[in-house]
């Protein structure tokens, strides 16, 4: 019996719905469960307070700004890395062997587990640099596990410009850097910032790489310097759920809905600021 389109058009689409479903609910289902047990723990003196009692007391001020001194040096360095590693690509490179190897190189290092950047990090950064354990060593190792993400969306939206852009520019006289820089890369900057946007989330969320790099296990005090280290709330919300006895679990609920809610303000941010620069684009 032949299936005509239409019902193979309706079957394909409710396996998508069905695969759609799939994957919202059990996130439904996790913040449902973040909610529920971590919102009463969230209260003024727990966001806005140092640890006290072996962190079994107190708040956990000092690990939300380790995060996002973390997450803030890893964006200084690896933006800038990122977007100019992928105009060199798309708009001087040549296209050969070596450019290619280049691109599986990137393609395969956004697949590295992240405790082998830690490793890394720390044999670099942290020992041979002679950084220390510190927030600049913890954010160029995030950085570095970062850039092959942002590095790609930027490749792809450096490409999507349409080439009659540059043509045009360069027909009145325009140099090729003036042509990326007033043309291209405005034009390109939503899909760069959708890179960001997920090299952030990952930053964020990490603790192998900052567990050898930067993470205290208790450090009721904030640092005074790139070379402190720092606490951290992926590290923080481990070593409360592994190392702590007796700490109440809706503080380890409310440490991790506080990690989630820190990322989706960072990332609610990136999204208007992306969406309003969408709104600007003219084709």
């Amino acid at each position: 019996m032949r299936i005509s389109s239409k019902t193979a058009q309706k079957i394909a689409f409710s396996f998508l719905g069905l695969a759609a479903v799939i994957v919202i609910v059990p996130v439904i289902v996790i913040f449902a469960i973040l909610i529920q047990k971590g919102l009463p723990a969230i209260n003024w003196q727990f966001l806005t307070a140092m640890p006290r009692m072996g962190m079994r007391a107190g708040g956990i001020f000092p690990a939300i700004m380790g995060t996002i001194y973390l997450v803030l040096g890893t964006i200084v360095v690896a933006l800038p890395i990122g977007v100019l590693a992928a105009i060199y690509l798309v708009e001087y490179a040549r296209r050969n062997w070596w450019t290619r190897m280049i691109e599986v190189a990137i393609v395969n290092l956004a697949g590295v587990p992240s405790v082998v950047y830690g490793l890394f990090g720390m044999g670099l950064f942290v020992i041979f640099l002679k950084f220390g354990a510190s927030i600049l060593s913890g954010s160029l190792t995030l950085s570095i596990m970062i850039l092959p993400v942002i590095i790609t969306a930027s490749k792809e939206a450096l490409s999507s410009v349409p080439r009659s852009f540059r043509e045009a520019s360069l027909a009145l006289g325009v140099s090729k850097w003036q042509t990326i820089r007033y043309v291209v890369l405005p034009n390109a900057l939503p899909g760069i910032l959708t890179g960001t946007i997920l090299g952030i989330s990952r930053a964020a969320g990490e603790t192998a790489p900052i567990l050898f790099t930067v993470a205290a296990f208790y450090l009721p005090r904030l640092p005074k310097s790139i070379f402190d280290q720092c606490m951290a709330l992926p590290y923080h919300l481990y070593v409360l759920s592994t190392q702590v006895p007796n700490v109440s679990q809706k503080v380890q609920y409310g440490t991790a809905l506080v990690l989630v809610g820190l990322v989706f303000i960072l990332n609610f941010f990136a999204v208007v600021i992306r969406s309003y620069m969408r709104s600007k684009k003219q084709w």
